[in-house]
């Protein structure tokens, strides 16, 4: 799609152009370069609140999507985050994780879930007893069932796709604190019927979007966890590769949907680089991709 000489740098761009070139091996080694990107992001925080902000996402995502992206310079946020500081005085991981709607909306709360998390760990401000307590909070409430739902909520209000999608980004902040995953067992015979069933949402595998690194690093890092159905997994991840491959390399792939969004094209580079993972000499690159989500929780 051709450029859209109107836009300004926001938040989400600058942040996901961060990652991308992370992820492919492109970071500036330029001091000046490098210098001058902190201060674009920095540059978009509320000194009051501390809080990044911005249209389409809760600011407790946008915030931890901002600071991840500065940690990949190494840096942190010019000012503190004294929004979450009071909320952290108001209410326990439990309370806070409770007042989420995990059966009405569990996609866009879970940003708030793990935005959380990883604000507090970026900031400084989580403490070992806090860690603790969220990661128990979480084992207590999940599903023996589905393994990517909070237990009771898979009541078909919302495709069970979106919990998986939801309970993904729960997933990366497992893997950070090396906290093992509840239920993974279930997690990847949830993610195996999801993909032979159909039922992973419109365009899957066809757009440029989070879903797909959603469901690959579920089903891929639960497999690192149990040896239940691992070749069948990666078959399945294997498959799902291929046609992955297909679109991308597809003539119509720059008029897809979300080609024309850096947010949903960091999704992708994602995507693929946790393929490439899953896969080992399967996906070959000039440079090797690497998972922000090795580095630290958020996307």
């Amino acid at each position: 799609m051709p450029p859209d000489m109107n836009a300004v740098p926001n938040e989400y761009g600058c942040a996901d152009a961060a990652n991308i070139l992370y992820s492919i091996g492109e970071m500036t080694r330029d001091p000046d370069e490098r210098a001058a990107a902190i201060r674009t992001l920095q540059d978009f925080q509320d000194p009051a609140s501390g809080l990044f902000r911005e249209a389409t996402h809760h600011p407790l995502h946008t915030t931890a999507h901002c600071l991840a992206a500065l940690e990949l310079f190494e840096a942190g946020p010019r000012y503190p985050v004294t929004a979450v500081e009071e909320l952290l005085s108001r209410q326990t991981p439990r309370e806070f994780l409770d007042s989420l709607d995990w059966e009405g909306n569990p996609w866009n709360e879970s940003h708030k879930g793990a935005g959380l998390y990883t604000i507090c760990f970026l900031t400084g401000m989580m403490t070992p007893a806090w860690r603790n307590d969220y990661f128990d909070d979480l084992d207590a409430h999940a599903d023996p069932e589905t393994g990517i739902c909070r237990r009771g909520a898979a009541t078909g209000k919302q495709e069970l796709a979106r919990h998986l999608a939801g309970n993904f980004h729960y997933l990366f902040c497992y893997l950070h604190a090396r906290r093992a995953f509840p239920f993974p067992e279930k997690m990847i015979d949830s993610c195996i019927a999801l993909y032979r069933d159909g039922e992973l949402l419109e365009f899957f595998g066809e757009k440029f979007s989070f879903l797909e690194v959603d469901w690959v690093f579920t089903l891929h890092r639960a497999t690192r966890q149990t040896p239940h159905r691992f070749r069948e997994s990666r078959e399945t991840l294997r498959e799902f590769a291929r046609k992955y491959h297909a679109f991308l390399c597809g003539e119509s792939w720059e008029n897809a949907i979300g080609g024309d969004d850096l947010h949903a094209l960091f999704g992708m580079v994602t995507a693929v680089a946790e393929l490439q993972l899953a896969l080992p000499g399967e996906i070959v690159t000039v440079c090797p991709l690497r998972s922000v989500l090795d580095r630290r929780p958020f996307i």
